[in-house]
This record gives structure tokens, C-alpha cells and sequence, in this order.
């Protein structure tokens, strides 16, 4: 619905987005931009509105604002204001035109160079229930998807008021910018990068390793050693390069193939900005193309704003190697100078991607953040940051926060780039939240001492690292599952914790604490092992309802928050009450990331769910649907393609469930996880009952392995142990926990009895 005057024009485009565009030239926007895709979010005959009009104002009530503003005047906080209907703030919710707004902050474009933290650009989430959303500078995509500049100046403004339905908001969102397209299955697995001069033979060994100490991968990234390095000095910086190195791979087809034989993608990592110079390959073709001079060995220069440059790039350099056997590209673009009054990153993410979608391939790259919009380009790329703990405290909040502008698929260099420091604890911890993020690609510098090889790390933390790696690929049948519904139904995969309690400030305060799909919780540890307990500590904040610790099986209350407590080797990820978890049960042995043969379902008792397992080869699709009603589990299958794996096994397992039987099946329960499991296979429907939580939990092994390994007096460990034996009540117990001197094993033996009480 839009009132429109000589210079304004006012556009209600939902019931809680409006759109205020101003004009001197009297010219407005119809276009799509780099932000703004779809403007139709809403039914016309659904958005609700009454007007009061006279010959110099307009007021519009709608079910969450009213709008005044003085006709014909330009946009001014004299001129304009919103005054928002929700009353989360004591002073009222009315903004000004032009006024700075609140909001909970999006993402920002590079962690180059940074050591901890950096300020944010804004998101579209804000507790104060609206946000602005300014389009104004956007460049035009017009309708070949060419980018253009804007012919004109204007004011072209978004406002959004969701309140404090922040889900809703962000899917919104996704329909006014479009949505994150699907990634490639295999994106989700295990990424290896390193800036590294590797030959054929030496990466050969490097996939062979990981292969031979059953470590999956998914994606070769090969850095910008791949191409020429050692070039004449009269062509300059030699970091831009398309030719390959034919003293490290003497023939690429060979080495691509073989990388494919193994189950990988490839990418290369670009850096394009000296554009096509003589000494490379492609230069002839490009230069017939661009009627360059040769014999003065004229240059084609970057210019992506350049059609023709362009189609040279393209078509002369890009898709050779995508012949080669290169599957999508790494585009490292760090100079940030505007081309033509454009941003060069932004061009060159979008005609990469489109430059595939156009030919029929999964579009993919790796590339930066650049702006509102951007989320239709994945994978980011967040820069090189440092390593050191710092470092990995900032990356769960950016990681988390970015789905408030839309930007889901973040992919760090796990494990920092450069500079820091070595710190083994560091690296397993950066690993465990590579496999609970987004994209999980291991990454490092030049330098000899930075690999993020496992096997370069004392054995302990080897195995722990390589322990995780393999729960990244059990992890992929649910990981895709959320790649769809984000690309479907702007569902994103990590989503902040105020997304589910936004009306509970105190939760606004956990800020590294995201849920990871709608099933799992998790908290990144980015702390140091506390020398007495060799564990930990995070304070946590659980939501309403109850939470399994995947790794124990033991329930927490939630409602409150707690200090927590980790070995070097878990990580706190948490089930809600309900959830249906399915997972790859042979990881290693699907390295080629195909549909898997063995599905595990862990299922945890204690509400009603349901979960929609998306499995895709091609276009084609298969859904399997566990839900759980009432204590009764019901299963079917819906294949119509028969895409998926003809002998597949289902593996259920409930978790933290009294001992039940299932009529016609084999049944097994383990004791130490209180785990029932039974096996099927590929069944059309499945009907199960009978299973329930155990409402008695058993924290005995949990206590003896903190006690054991607390570096205290011994005779602090056995006074609680066998207080803890002779079954003490919990106030006899709690008095005898504070009689010790090691605060921080007080506070660990306090979380267990949190537990009893759960």
C-alpha cells in the first residue's frame, strides 16, 4: 500500500515493515539492490492500516506503529517521526528521522589483524522492538542482475518493528533480501586451508595422513602458492596469479582429480586486484578478447564494472580452471578501493556466484562480508585473525550475532592465522567451536611453527582434535537438514539465545551462548584450564524446560544460570527435553560424504517433538520424520526417488530412559549412559512406546573422575566422596562442599548437585 506525493513516496510493505523513500528530483526506486530483492513480503489484503490525511500531514496507524509526517517536507526529525507500539523501554519508543537507532548489532566485513574484538555493523534485531534499515546508497541490480550505480540520489529507508519476535524478524528479513541460497553437502564437512608452498606430492601425503588416522575431510582449500609466485619484477606484486606453478604441480589435471578420487572439493584462493598480466596463461586469449596491445605486454586491468573485462575473467581464465577440476574459488580481496564509485568485493561476489548459477553449477565461494545483502553469497570468509584466546572469545558472539543481519555461514580460519602464540589448550578448544560453527576449515599462516596438522600436536590433544573432526561428519545429516530450511525458510542454524526468551533481559548478557539448529545448545569454552580442577569453567544460562548434556546424558534445570564445568576434552553441548538428533554412525567410512548407510537418532525423553530429517542427491529429495507424542515414538520415511541407501540402518537410541522392550525387536540398554538402543532396517513406519526419563540421576562416575583428578589435598577428596556415599541430604552435603579450600572444585562438586536436583 503506498501513499505517494511529488517528492515522497511511502510504502507499508507488511504489517510490521514500512518503507520511506524522499526525492528532489522526484525519481524513486523500483529496482532491486544489493539489499533489497523482493519487496512484496506481504499480502496487500492481510496488511491492516487506517490513515488520517489532510492537505499537509499524513498519519498512518498500524497494528505496530503510527507514522506522522509533514507531506512534501524533506525526511527530518521535525518532519518525520514513528512512534512504535511496544513498551519495552520506560520513556516511550518513538524515533525521530534520522536519529541513531538500537539494535543488538550484525557482523562487520574483516578480522585482518585483529587481536580479541572489533565493533560491529548493525543488524535489523533490536530489544527496543524496531530497527532502520538503510538502502539508500545501494547500487542497483537490474533485470540481466548487472550491477549498477544508482542514476540519482535519495532517501530510501526501511523500518522494521518485530517487537521482540525475533525469529519472525529475521524471516522477514530473508524475504525482503532474499534467502541464503543452499550450500553443497559437502561445505559442511571438514575444510583444510593452509598458506603453505605444498607440492603435488606433499598435499598427496597430507590427505593421506588424514586419511590414515581416519580424520574426514571435505574441502581442499589450496592457498596462493598454486599459482606463480616468482615473477619478472618489471610486472610487480606477484600475489595476483591464475598460472599455475608447474615446479609444485607439474600437472594440475592429475593432482585435481586425484583430490576428487579422494572425496574432495577444491577450491584456490584468488587474489585478483593486478588484474591479467603477460606472464600468464590465460593472457594470449585474454587479450585477443580485449584487443590488448602484446607487444607492449598491455595489461588487462581489474575492473569489475567493465562487462567486457568481465567476460575475459570469466571465461578465459575462471572457467579453465574450473575445467582443470576446480570446484568454487577463494576471493581473497583486501584492497576495499571503489571501482567506478563500486565496491570491488561486492562485484566480485556477485558475479562469482552468478557467474555459476548461470551455468547450472552449486554455486560456492569464500569470500568477505560486504554489507546488508551479502548473505546471498556464501561462504564467508572472516580474515586472518590472530591466535591467541582473545581471539577465540569474540569469534562465538560474531558468529552468533551475524545471524541479525542474515549472514549464516561464517567460516573462521579455526585455530587463528597469525602472530600469538602457541598454546595446544588454544587449539583444541578453537576446534571444538569449529565443529559446533557454521563451516569448520582449519587454517594458518606461512609460518613453520602454525600448522593445524592434528599429528603436530602432543598426543592427548591430537586425539581430542581428530575425536571432533570425526563429530563434524557424524554431525552432517543434521547440519543439511538446517542448510535447507535457512535456504527454504530462513531458519537459521546458530541463532542468538535471546531469539527464544527475548522478553528475559538477563539472557542478553550470555553473549558467546547460541542454539545450534532447534535442538542443541552450546557454549563455546574460551577460557584456560583452571589448574586445581584441570577443568573449565563457564557460567551458562539454561533456557525454560530441561537440558541433557550430550556427552554425560545428565539433565540440568533450566529457567537459571550456573557455572559449569569442562574437561580438556568436552565441550558443552546440550539436548533440550524432546530432541530428535540424527547423526552419520559411520563418519569415517563415508568420507566421500555420500547419504549415509547408518542413521543414529538420538532421541531424549521429557517433551513432545518432532524433527523432518531433509536428505537431498541432486534435485531430488527424501524426508524422514521422527516425532514423539505422549511417550510414543512414530518414524516414516517418504522416499518417492528412492534416493537413499537401500539396506540403510536406523540406530534409535534413547537417551537418560528407564530399561523398556520393544515387541519384535533386540533391545539393549547400557547402564553407564542409561542408554536404550535398537536397531531396524530402512522401515516404511515405526511405532515405539513405553520409553520415559529416568527421574533418579546417578552422578556417582561424574563425581569420583572430578575428585580424582583435582590437584587438592587428598583428604578433601575422600571427605566429600564418602560423605557423598553415606548419602547425606543436599544441605549436609552443601555444608560439608564448603569446608573446602579449592573455590573453584567447590563450584564444580556444586554443579553436580545442581544435577540431582534437576
Amino acid at each position: 500500500m503506498q501513499f505517494v506525493g511529488e517528492k515522497y513516496r511511502i510504502t507499508l510493505l507488511s504489517n510490521e515493515v514500512v518503507r520511506l523513500e524522499y526525492s528532489d528530483t522526484g525519481e524513486f526506486v523500483d529496482s532491486q539492490t544489493q539489499s533489497i530483492m523482493n519487496r512484496e513480503i506481504e499480502a496487500k489484503e492481510n496488511i491492516e492500516y487506517n490513515i488520517i490525511e489532510s492537505d499537509d500531514i499524513l498519519e498512518i496507524y498500524s497494528p505496530k506503529f503510527h507514522l506522522y509526517y509533514q507531506k512534501e517536507q524533506p525526511f527530518s526529525k521535525k518532519t518525520l517521526y514513528i512512534d512504535f507500539n511496544f513498551a519495552f523501554f520506560v520513556h516511550g519508543n518513538r524515533w525521530y528521522f534520522g536519529d541513531e537507532f538500537v539494535n543488538l548489532k550484525g557482523t562487520t566485513r574483516t578480522l585482518d589483524e585483529i587481536d580479541g574484538s572489533t565493533p560491529l555493523e548493525d543488524g535489523i534485531i533490536s530489544f527496543k522492538g524496531f530497527t532502520i534499515l538503510d538502502d539508500s546508497h545501494s547500487q542497483w541490480i537490474d533485470e540481466q542482475g548487472e550491477i549498477v550505480r544508482k542514476p540519482f540520489e535519495s532517501i530510501d529507508v526501511y523500518a522494521l518493528a518485530f517487537g521482540h519476535d525475533y525469529n519472525k524478524g529475521i524471516q522477514t528479513y530473508f524475504k525482503l533480501t532474499g534467502f541464503s541460497p543452499k550450500l553443497p553437502r559437502y561445505a559442511l564437512g571438514n575444510w583444510w586451508s593452509r598458506y603453505w608452498k605444498y607440492t603435488e606430492d606433499s598435499y598427496k601425503e597430507l590427505v593421506n595422513t588424514f586419511k590414515a588416522k581416519n580424520i574426514p575431510l571435505s574441502v581442499a582449500v589450496i592457498d596462493m602458492d598454486w599459482h606463480l609466485t616468482q615473477i619478472p619484477e618489471r610486472f610487480g606484486s606477484s600475489w595476483t596469479g591464475y598460472t599455475w606453478n608447474k615446479d609444485y604441480f607439474p600437472n594440475p589435471e592429475r593432482f585435481l582429480k586425484w583430490l576428487h578420487d579422494e572425496g574432495l572439493a577444491i577450491s584456490l584462493n584468488l587474489h585478483p586486484a593486478d588484474g591479467v598480466r603477460a606472464f600468464e596463461d590465460a593472457y594470449p586469449a585474454v587479450a585477443k578478447r580485449l584487443k590488448l596491445n602484446t607487444d607492449i605486454e598491455e595489461p588487462a586491468i581489474f575492473d569489475f564494472t567493465d562487462k567486457m573485462f568481465r567476460e575475459a575473467y570469466f571465461k578465459d581464465v575462471m572457467h579453465p580452471l574450473e575445467k582443470q577440476g576446480v570446484d568454487f574459488f577463494w576471493i581473497d580481496w583486501q584492497q576495499g578501493t571503489e571501482i567506478n564509485g563500486l565496491d570491488p568485493l561486492l562485484l566480485l561476489n556477485h558475479y562469482h556466484f552468478k557467474d555459476m548459477q548461470d551455468r547450472g553449477k552449486e554455486p560456492l565461494i569464500l569470500s568477505r562480508y560486504a554489507g546488508p545483502g551479502s548473505h546471498r553469497y556464501p561462504v564467508g570468509f572472516s580474515g586472518d585473525s590472530f591466535i591467541t584466546w582473545d581471539s577465540l572469545k569474540f569469534q562465538p558472539y560474531m558468529t552468533s550475532t551475524a545471524t541479525n543481519i542474515g549472514y549464516t555461514w561464517w567460516s573462521h580460519d579455526i585455530g587463528g592465522h597469525m602472530n600469538g602464540y602457541r598454546d595446544d589448550e588454544l587449539m583444541v578448544r578453537w576446534v571444538q567451536f569449529g565443529v559446533f560453527s557454521p563451516i569448520n576449515r582449519l587454517h594458518s599462516s606461512s609460518s613453520l611453527f602454525t600448522g593445524k596438522e592434528p599429528w603436530s600436536y602432543p598426543l592427548v590433544e591430537e586425539m581430542i582434535i581428530a575425536d571432533y573432526l570425526r563429530k563434524r561428519h557424524e554431525l552432517l545429516p543434521y547440519l543439511y537438514t538446517f542448510n535447507v530450511l535457512t535456504a527454504e525458510e530462513g531458519i537459521p542454524l546458530i541463532r542468538p539465545l535471546y531469539y527464544e526468551e527475548s522478553d528475559n533481559q538477563e539472557v542478553y548478557k550470555y553473549d558467546n551462548e547460541y542454539y545450534f539448529g532447534t535442538e542443541l545448545l552450546v557454549l563455546p569454552i574460551t577460557s584456560k584450564l583452571l589448574p586445581e580442577v584441570k577443568m573449565s569453567s563457564e557460567e551458562m544460562y539454561f533456557p525454560e524446560g530441561e537440558w541433557y548434556d550430550i556427552s554425560t546424558n545428565l539433565r540440568y534445570k533450566g529457567g537459571a544460570s550456573l557455572n559449569i564445568y569442562r574437561g580438556l576434552a568436552e565441550m558443552p553441548v546440550f539436548a533440550k527435553a524432546g530432541a530428535i538428533i540424527p547423526l552419520d554412525l559411520k563418519p569415517v567410512e563415508n568420507m566421500r560424504n555420500e547419504l549415509p548407510t547408518d542413521i543414529t537418532w538420538k532421541i531424549y525423553p521429557g517433551a513432545d517433538n518432532h524433527f523432518e530429517l531433509i536428505e537431498e542427491l541432486g534435485n531430488k529429495r527424501s524426508i524422514t520424520k521422527v516425532a514423539v507424542i505422549d511417550g510414543e515414538l512414530f518414524l516414516t520415511i517418504d522416499d518417492p526417488d528412492n534416493i537413499l541407501p537401500t539396506a540403510r540402518q536406523h540406530h534409535l537410541v534413547f537417551c537418560s530412559t528407564e530399561k523398556f522392550k520393544v515387541e519384535g525387536y533386540e533391545v539393549t540398554f547400557d547402564e553407564m549412559s542409561n542408554n536404550v538402543q535398537l536397531s531396524l532396517t530402512n522401515p516404511a513406519k515405526l511405532n515405539i512406546s513405553g520409553f520415559k526419563k529416568i527421574e533418579t540421576q546417578n552422578i556417582e562416575s561424574r563425581l569420583f573422575a572430578i575428585l580424582n583428578q583435582a590437584q587438592v589435598k587428598y583428604w578433601d577428596k575422600e571427605k566429600l566422596w564418602f560423605k557423598f556415599q553415606e548419602n547425606k541430604s543436599d544441605l549436609q552435603y552443601l555444608s560439608i562442599i564448603q569446608s573446602i579450600d579449592s573455590e573453584d572444585l567447590k563450584a564444580a562438586v556444586f554443579e553436580l548437585i545442581y544435577v540431582l536436583n534437576s
